[in-house]
């Protein structure tokens, strides 16, 4: 492979883009609205991409999954953002989820949960921040101790995606309190119906407001050993290299929201008139759409180009994984505000998408590494060379 050959689109991806957008746009865009007022998950969202094999696509063919590989996830996870944000959760936190034991588990942890994830029968969430270890995952205090062949947990994780919707969550945990910092911290596999796991309530959130946000905690929470994720001690280098992947559908989420908010902010200034023109027509408000265009299709390739490094599992995937999330959320955020912008009074209310648009781009700047962590792991990678 050249080094000019970092990524293709191919006719499959284009066919699948067009049977995501027009699902995304006959069963999911008609509920975005109605999810994010009233703060329910996306039921007929999740139903319809479960009919489709769009809502776990990158599990592998031999745990029952599409098969999907990692450009052709982020397309998925682009269209659906593009129509809601919220719904575009479910594919991209059944990843996020689950990435953990594709990189990871034995073969026996996988065979156990994948399928089901596969089928549309469970859904996976992901457990690492808590309230006073969010960028620094290695302060974590929630704690593991070994009793016979299980495992006692106790502790509590924040800001946990899906919580509450899904059946089983990967759980970090510190196994070794005396061991050596980020050494030390195991992964595990939780049940919704474990006894001693209980939920928070739901965080009442800025954006993203069908995809339910809750604490975990753990009460003296008994763990068979067979749910151990890779060896004792490995759990956050399972976690930052299951990050290294999913930061990639990050920046398509925020990808598709910006789409979303371009298409509206087009087609309302192609329709509205003020002083005799179309406002269209006016070339301050062209340079503005040249501007948010061109930002969001440098995104867009910045994120082809990681989610092909992610396929091929190439060494410099941490840096362009990061670029990646964090340079698509940022265009996101200008490209939804600049839209709001172009609608004047009519982008500030409800009656438009775009407010719910420039709300839920925000989080693609904070979730799965804050783009100033972003910064850090970029910075780091280039020193070390």
């Amino acid at each position: 492979m050249s080094d000019f050959d970092l990524f293709s689109i191919t006719e499959e991806h284009k066919e699948l883009r067009e049977a995501v957008r027009a699902l995304a746009d006959d069963k999911i865009a008609p509920h975005a609205a109605e999810v994010d007022e009233r703060s329910e998950f996306p039921k007929a969202a999740h139903d319809a991409l479960v009919a489709t094999d769009f809502h776990a696509p990158h599990i592998g063919e031999s745990y029952g999954g599409a098969g999907a590989d990692a450009v052709a996830t982020c397309i998925v996870i682009e269209e659906v953002a593009r129509a809601c944000a919220s719904s575009s959760l479910i594919p991209a936190v059944n990843k996020l989820g689950t990435m953990p034991l594709i990189l990871g588990a034995s073969e026996d942890v996988k065979q156990r949960y994948l399928p089901a994830v596969a089928s549309g029968e469970a859904m996976f969430s992901y457990g690492l921040s808590e309230r006073e270890a969010g960028s620094d995952t290695a302060n974590m205090r929630t704690r593991a101790e070994a009793d016979g062949d299980d495992w006692i947990l106790n502790g509590q994780k924040s800001w946990i995606t899906n919580a509450g919707v899904s059946r089983y969550y990967t759980v970090m945990a510190v196994t070794d309190p005396d061991g050596k910092r980020g050494a030390n911290v195991s992964a595990f596999v939780v049940h919704a119906d474990d006894p001693g796991f209980t939920l928070g309530e739901p965080e009442r959130k800025l954006g993203i407001k069908g995809s339910p946000t809750r604490e975990l905690y753990f009460d003296d929470m008994r763990i068979p050993g067979d749910r151990l994720v890779g060896g004792i001690g490995e759990g956050l280098k399972i976690a930052l290299r299951t990050l290294d992947h999913t930061r990639v559908t990050i920046g398509a989420q925020a990808v598709g929201i910006a789409q979303g908010a371009l298409d509206h902010a087009v087609a309302y200034v192609k329709e509205r008139k003020q002083f005799g023109s179309a406002v269209a027509d006016f070339q301050g408000i062209r340079f503005m759409l040249a501007d948010m265009a061109m930002k969001l299709e440098a995104a867009r390739q910045m994120v082809y180009v990681a989610a092909a490094k992610s396929e091929r599992f190439d060494s410099d995937l941490p840096f362009y994984g990061a670029a990646a999330k964090c340079y698509a959320s940022d265009a996101a955020m200008e490209i939804t505000t600049d839209a709001v912008q172009l609608l004047g009074g009519s982008g500030y209310v409800k009656d438009f998408p775009l407010e719910r648009m420039m709300r839920d781009a925000k989080i693609t700047q904070i979730y799965e590494g804050t783009n100033q962590i972003q910064r850090l792991v970029m910075a780091r990678q280039l020193l070390q060379g």
